[in-house]
């Protein structure tokens, strides 16, 4: 017999006012765990290179490099929809818990990692995946908790709050990797065990199952053809804007292309198997709902847009930017990720505002409205030269982050409002699988674009900058023939590029002069800046493209819509409500 989802009915919920907030406070406290440890390396590397001593830009070590940034998001990314169909059928609190359990205890592992060189690397690779799979438990099911725990006339607001948590995590954690980095490089790990602590022991002994239950077998063939699928999607991604055979990028090489295919066909495969298996892990009916499939699109299409942009922006400031203004190249990371700050503050004010009204009018003129501001600050980026004064980029960045956020509220309320309530779960992973492998996705895109417009000039420019300046012609050569992700990646990471491509015995044999020019704030930055614009180009260009078939998608939702309690499948089992 189905019972009904009370919740859903937008009437106040019968069960108790006070429990509703306790889930949205905990929730967000776990989705903001997890986001910040999505990017709380990115600023701290060099810090954390140093830490286990190996050079990441040495031959060969490009692999712990890739993997310390992309191991995180490439195995949430796999086992959010697999998580959340388990919330569904074991109680999405049972799986949230035990998400807080593994997220803790991995951040600890990672805190003591005993080993230098490449296995002190390796160390915390595969602490970084076990991480992820404990984020992964927490994202998968957050929103359905929360969509269990709220009337309709409160979700966007709760849901809202919840989703900016997220997505501001990314960049608090550049913050926050920043500070603690140079302090130890163990802190930016060892801050996430007392809140992980403290949240684990609060989900324990406050949060409640209170959504329906459908037990089901395991859908063994669906989570396995789907997991090896988007992992060799994602490795190839990865290895694809990697230098292969002499060519800048491997996208035309032998084992891309392989892990590219193998991967698309296993992911068609699994979609055979889940129209053909009783319990499917991915609900392909659910995008029957118009709500849902065009939510969903717009979720995927926002994230791509954005997901490389973090990196953009980044390297434009720590490569070119900040060098530019007197900051020394060991600052620049830090004081990268305070200059984005209006990026975070725009997300943190449009999100929770735009939840709330989007409860009283819905969510489509928020979410379309919100991707259409987005595009134009893109385009208008586009406009910004190279050295920019700060307040023109404070304020694009400030009103894309009041466009993101004005996006992401609306739409997650609009896609989990949407769904039978005994889907919540699957429904709501398969929306975050979305968003995450898309940000994988864009990263794959965005260099490559990049790498794309330095390969032009780059080599014959750094060759002559470098020889007009003392530089041996075959070192300046050897320098102006390093694929340009060498290059980003020496920028990325807060090194002085010149000292570290070039070498210290190279650079003993020039000069005062010429010595202190090339390791100088400006020389790499003017070096660089021609060949860089023409790549940011054409990244801001897609973005923007990217943004406004998003909007597109948005409106296409249709009007106000909130499922009545009629599930996409069989009448579920209704399970009484137990603490967990």
């Amino acid at each position: 017999m189905r019972v009904a989802d009370r919740a859903g009915t937008g009437r106040a919920d019968p069960r108790g006012g006070g429990y509703k907030w306790v889930a949205l406070t905990n929730t967000t406290m776990g989705v903001l765990l997890a986001t910040i440890d999505s990017s709380i390396m990115l600023i701290a590397m060099p810090d954390i290179f140093n830490g286990v001593k190996l050079d990441p830009l040495a031959p060969g070590n490009s692999f712990y490099l890739l993997w310390m940034i992309l191991g995180f998001l490439v195995v949430s990314s796999v086992l959010v929809v697999s998580l959340g169909r388990l919330g569904d059928m074991f109680g999405r609190v049972k799986m949230y818990n035990l998400g807080f359990v593994v997220y803790t205890a991995a951040s600890f592992v990672l805190t003591v990692d005993p080993l230098v060189g490449r296995a002190g690397a390796m160390w915390l690779i595969v602490g970084r995946i076990a991480q992820g799979v404990g984020a992964a438990f927490l994202i998968a099911n957050s929103a359905a908790i929360l969509t269990d725990a709220f009337p309709t006339n409160l979700r966007g607001l709760a849901l809202g709050i919840n989703n900016v948590a997220g997505i501001s995590g990314s960049f608090i954690g550049l913050i926050l990797g920043g500070v603690l980095a140079p302090i130890d490089w163990r802190l930016v790990f060892l801050v996430s065990v007392p809140f992980g602590l403290f949240g684990t022991v609060w989900a324990y002994t406050r949060l409640e199952d209170r959504g329906l239950r459908q037990r089901a077998p395991i859908d063994w063939a669906g989570n396995v053809t789907f997991a090896a699928g988007l992992i060799l999607v994602m490795i190839g991604i990865t290895y694809g804007i990697e230098p292969a055979g002499g060519r800048e990028m491997g996208w035309s090489s032998g084992p891309v292309l392989a892990e590219l295919a193998a991967g698309v066909a296993l992911l068609a495969a699994f979609l055979v198997i889940e129209t053909r298996v009783a319990n499917p892990m991915f609900r392909l009916k659910l995008f029957r709902i118009r709500a849902f499939t065009f939510g969903t699109l717009s979720t995927f299409l926002s994230a791509v847009g954005r997901g490389g942009l973090m990196f953009m922006l980044i390297i434009w400031l720590q490569g070119i930017w900040l060098p530019e203004h007197g900051y020394s190249f060991t600052q620049t990371p830090l004081w990268a990720g305070i200059y984005m700050l209006p990026l975070t503050f725009g997300f943190l004010l449009a999100g929770p505002v735009s939840g709330v009204l989007s409860d009283r009018y819905g969510s489509r003129p928020f979410a379309t409205g919100g991707m259409a501001v987005a595009t134009l600050t893109f385009l208008l980026m586009l406009l910004l030269p190279v050295d920019f004064s700060y307040w023109q980029f404070a304020v694009l960045l400030a009103l894309n982050g009041l466009a993101m956020g004005a996006f992401a509220s609306p739409n997650r309320a609009g896609v989990m409002n949407s769904l039978p309530a005994d889907q919540r779960g699957a429904g709501g992973g398969m929306n975050a699988t979305f968003q995450s492998s898309a940000q994988v996705l864009s990263i794959g895109i965005f260099f490559t674009l990049m790498i794309l417009g330095l390969s032009s000039a780059l080599s014959g420019d750094l060759t002559r900058g470098l020889t007009a300046h003392g530089v041996p012609a075959a070192a300046a050569a050897r320098v102006g023939h390093l694929p340009p992700v060498s290059v980003l990646f020496a920028a990325f990471l807060g090194y002085n590029p010149v000292r570290s491509l070039v070498g210290a015995s190279v650079l003993g044999g020039l000069s005062a002069h010429n010595r202190a020019v090339l390791t100088g704030h400006s020389f790499f930055s003017r070096l660089i800046t021609a060949p860089f614009h023409s790549g940011l180009v054409e990244a801001f260009a897609f973005a923007a493209a990217a943004c406004l078939v998003a909007a597109s998608a948005s409106w296409f939702r249709g009007q106000r819509y909130v499922d009545d309690g009629a599930a996409a499948g069989p009448a579920p089992v209704a399970q009484p409500a137990t603490r967990s």
